[in-house]
């Protein structure tokens, strides 16, 4: 396991780090017992992602004035911790109101505070970030939390029969561990795949839509009519990929619902709560196509940065459509892919 991902590890369960010349822990996990050890005054410094601080109100600040920087926010008397949670949680911003005002300060080492804020991005917190004093067991350099690398290399654990509802095809499940953070991820196997060139689907984890059959998404029909066209293509693979959210994690993923339920879109939620659009990385995919044995494929997408992904990294891919019918509650979901994302006819 790296370095950065054993980092990422420690802020998931609450512990501190250190990037660069900044101690941080996750405002997210961190706990009352360890910020009564490491902040006794109440006097720990906050930094928060500049796309976070504009959302806030700060962007006429000239600490805040860059959305692509981070931002301190001056710890005034008012500014407990509940309060600090309240405030890095976006999916409250119009359940509440915060008290203020707020005020931003320079960061202190922006290399490192852009690093850790993309630790916790990779942890699937919310980027907001406890400053504290001292080093922590855990210390990297800014450069290594910056490029904290994804997972691109994989390794099969196991591999089974197994038998799936609605197909008639012989299917085999085959678990894959990335080396590089431990993570798992799947390939379900219909048939025999052969030939130049198997109907291959990037499915990213959904449990609303894949499990609970929530409207909100096109995911889990997608699954499901992937592997029926495969078995009515004689075979394929469907790589089942933990990317839960467009890579933001299942918390966040239901952040950003609740503000969808406040009325922005996908994309926009995913801002406000401090994220790319998508922090998902397909490189992922490639490496666990490679393991199978597949340098080819035809990829059931509408998506083009799955196409761009596996072709950066050698995979000959080309494109099979993959759409389906909204309904009431994804219409507006899936335009603002087509709109923003780049979703293809």
């Amino acid at each position: 396991m790296s370095r950065a991902a054993e980092a990422i590890a420690a802020l998931r369960a609450g512990r501190p780090v250190t990037v660069g010349t900044l101690t941080v822990a996750a405002v997210e996990t961190a706990t009352e017992a360890f910020l009564a050890i490491a902040d006794p005054q109440q006097s720990a410094g906050v930094i928060i992602s500049g796309a976070r601080a504009a959302a806030l109100g700060l962007a006429n600040q000239r600490d805040a004035a860059s959305a692509g920087t981070p931002v301190a926010i001056a710890r005034d008397p008012w500014l407990d911790a509940a309060t600090v949670r309240r405030l890095a949680d976006a999916g409250q911003d119009f359940a509440r109101l915060l008290a203020g005002p707020l005020r931003a300060a320079a960061v202190d080492d922006p290399e490192a505070a852009l690093g850790a804020l993309s630790l916790a991005r990779s942890a699937g917190l919310v980027p907001a970030l406890w400053v504290t004093e001292g080093p922590a067991a855990l210390v990297l350099e800014s450069s290594e939390a910056t490029s904290a690398a994804r997972p691109r290399r994989v390794t099969i654990a196991a591999r089974a029969a197994l038998p799936v509802d609605g197909l008639d095809a012989a299917t085999q499940i085959v678990a894959m561990r990335a080396e590089e953070d431990g993570s798992e991820h799947v390939a379900l196997i219909v048939g025999s795949p052969g030939g130049d060139a198997p109907l291959v689907r990037l499915h990213s984890e959904c449990l609303t839509g894949d499990v609970f059959g929530s409207l909100k998404c096109d995911c889990g029909p997608q699954l499901r009519a992937a592997l029926r066209l495969m078995e009515a293509d004689g075979a394929g693979i469907l790589l089942y990929l933990r990317q839960e959210g467009r890579g933001i994690g299942l918390a966040n993923k239901i952040r950003a619902y609740a503000l969808q339920d406040r009325g922005l879109d996908t994309v926009e939620a995913n801002r406000r709560l401090g994220f790319a659009d998508d922090e998902r990385d397909f490189s992922l995919a490639a490496a666990m196509l490679r393991e199978l044995g597949v340098g080819k494929a035809r990829l059931l997408t509408n998506n083009p940065a799955k196409l761009a992904g596996l072709a950066a990294e050698g995979i000959d891919v080309t494109r099979v459509p993959h759409h389906l019918p909204a309904n009431p509650h994804n219409a507006h979901y899936l335009a603002v892919k087509k709109a923003k994302s780049g979703h293809l006819d």
